[in-house]
């Protein structure tokens, strides 16, 4: 090829890359591609200058390549074929400017073409895609039709070429090893070419970069095990390499912990949380971040959204640790079991010598200082599942602070939901908080600031508009008086003789806990305020519930007038034939509630006579 149209396909190459970096919003709002159009009309100029592709029986179209199946995605075994002489040069070059119109097409969404482009790509390359020259060109291109497929929904093609692309990867590091030409190297003259240092880091990048594509696609496969470790090897690696934005790899980070913690996993959920805290803290300090863009500390109402949410992670943590606790000490009616926290705490030994072996190393993120800093603030909260009051109010403690944290931007105007959910998770710590409490004067405190946060929120929200938050919170506000009554009733039962204060304040509980049953029971009334015959699944346990509850609460209340308490009992007995009745129509609810339904059969059975001899000894007097 002669010097000058070399010199003139370099500098339209070079001057094309630079047009497509143009950011969308520097273009003209009614042309907003101009600068990739633009791009595109040098890229297909450097193509006819280079020539039409030589017939070779590898470049002939073959019907696997837009089906995204064939050798080059399955992860077979690649042959090394050098990209030498004349012919593999100009195939080699030709397949870079289908690469750049591909990702061109792409980025003005049109697929199809893109599509099309980027087979080209790797017909041109299959033989060579082993080679230093090409293999970071095919994973590439592989990657970019990974994404096509995906954006597409056609899942499992996404995979196909994602997983190829890993193969690949994998097969050359093993049998080559040595830093691969990056794509633009193939229009730049000897003495521009790349050091090794920066080749292995751009290689780097792109095999990070379909690993996070691959953790993609194993989420939206429902894959989540696959999904999670492709996550944390992306966050890994990230790190390793310094290729990554403060806050965008701090939420992916917290996200990634939610998966830790429902599987229970909590060191590593604890770990990731930590770095998350830890990197969220460089934010706006890193300007010389590899692709920082004027997100990264320019937009304080973004930065102060994203803190919020990593602290919803930290609120989500704590609360599930504790939860976690409670549920494996708890009785059949919810107590504390002495026997049971006993054998915890002789497990307590060995989950602390898993800490020191496998578990620690293998979820890691960072070296030396940066690891010496997320230790920092793992140390202050516990991954151990809280076997007393004064751990688990260690975990409360660190989930109020976070609790405060994200009410500072999820504020009630502006992010309704948001702010209820934060609220609900604050009431919920101070439930399992109290379970963990001996004295009963200061669990009631406890259920009293829950309601005390909940309560208000009710009193603005359109049940209209927010009808399913509205039973929530209903429902929550009724539980925590019903568990106040229950309390106070056990504290009037250890006296003597209860004054008449402690009676009244037994049966306001009362009177409040059915208040808001009922107003839980009513939301699930049809328009002309009849119950429904069938209730549906979403609701039918707390339906449930609330029918036994408010039956249990009418039993309770205290009055010394022998007809009012007759009324009660009645009233009573018809919540509770309510719940077996159901039952009997829909055998389905009664898996639902088994504990309930036995103990309201046994009331059914009991109740009229007790209301007999009730009725007798009024007769009598």
């Amino acid at each position: 090829m002669a010097d000058a149209p070399w010199v003139e396909l370099r500098e339209k190459f070079q001057a094309a890359l630079a047009l497509s970096r143009v950011e969308l919003h520097k273009n003209p709002e009614k042309e907003p591609y101009k600068s990739k159009y633009h791009a595109r009309a040098l890229l297909e100029e450097v193509k006819a200058l280079l020539g039409p592709a030589p017939e070779d029986e590898d470049d002939r179209p073959q019907a696997e390549d837009s089906l995204g199946t064939g050798d080059h995605t399955l992860g077979l075994p690649a042959e090394l074929v050098e990209a030498e002489g004349p012919i593999a040069l100009g195939a080699v070059r030709r397949a870079v400017i289908e690469f750049h119109l591909g990702v061109n097409h792409i980025d003005t969404e049109e697929l199809s073409a893109g599509e099309e482009h980027l087979v080209k790509c790797l017909r041109l390359l299959r033989k060579y895609r082993m080679s230093q020259d090409c293999v970071s060109l095919y994973i590439q291109a592989q990657n970019n039709l990974g994404i096509l497929w995906s954006e597409r929904e056609e899942i499992e093609s996404a995979q196909a070429y994602l997983e190829s692309s890993e193969a690949l990867y994998n097969q050359y590091m093993k049998e080559i090893g040595s830093p691969p030409l990056d794509p633009t190297e193939h229009f730049l003259s000897e003495e521009e070419k790349l050091a090794e240092q920066e080749r292995s880091k751009r290689f780097e990048k792109v095999y990070t970069h379909n690993l996070y594509y691959l953790a993609q696609v194993y989420q939206h496969m429902e894959m989540f095990e696959k999904a999670a470790h492709y996550c944390h090897s992306t966050l890994k690696r990230q790190l390793e390499h310094n290729a990554y934005h403060p806050m965008e790899w701090a939420i992916n980070a917290a996200t990634l912990s939610q998966f830790y913690i429902n599987k229970q996993c909590f060191m590593e959920a604890r770990h990731c949380l930590s770095a998350a805290n830890v990197i969220f803290g460089q934010t706006g300090k890193i300007s010389t971040m590899e692709d920082t863009t004027e997100a990264e500390g320019d937009v304080p109402e973004l930065y102060h959204q994203r803190k919020g949410e990593i602290a919803r992670c930290w609120i989500k943590y704590c609360l599930t640790l504790m939860q976690n606790a409670q549920l494996s000490m708890q009785d059949n009616i919810g107590e504390l079991d002495l026997d049971k926290q006993s054998e915890l705490r002789a497990l307590r030994k060995k989950e602390l010598d898993e800490e020191e072996s496998v578990r620690k190393k293998a979820v890691q993120f960072g070296t030396g200082e940066l690891c010496d800093a997320i230790s920092a603030v793992e140390e202050k909260v516990s991954y151990l599942r809280p076997l007393d009051f004064e751990e688990a109010r260690e975990l409360f403690l660190t989930g109020q602070h976070y609790v405060f944290e994200a009410k500072e931007f999820f504020q009630i105007d502006g992010y309704v939901t948001d702010h209820i959910e934060v609220v609900q998770d604050h009431s919920a710590l101070f439930k399992v908080l109290a379970f963990f409490e001996t004295d009963m004067e200061r669990r009631c405190k406890m259920h009293k600031r829950r309601i005390a946060m909940l309560e208000p929120l009710i009193v603005d929200l359109n049940p209209q508009y927010y009808l399913l938050v509205n039973r929530q919170i209903q429902f929550e506000i009724a539980h925590a008086y019903y568990d106040m009554m229950d309390l106070k009733v056990a504290i009037a039962d250890k006296l003597r003789d209860p004054d008449s204060h402690i009676v009244k304040k037994i049966n306001n509980l009362n009177k409040s806990a059915l208040k808001y049953y009922q107003l839980f029971l009513d939301s699930l009334r049809d328009p002309n305020k009849v119950f429904p015959e069938h209730i549906g699944e979403d609701v039918l346990r707390p339906a449930m519930l609330a029918k036994f509850r408010v039956a249990r609460l009418y039993g309770k209340i205290i009055t010394a007038d022998p007809k009012k308490e007759l009324e009660n009992l009645a009233t009573s007995l018809e919540h509770y034939k309510f719940i077996v009745d159901y039952c009997e129509r829909h055998p389905e609810a009664a898996q639902e509630i088994e504990v309930e339904l036995e103990l309201s059969k046994e009331m059914v059975s009991l109740l009229p006579t007790k209301m007999e001899r009730f009725r007798t000894k009024m007769a009598l007097t």
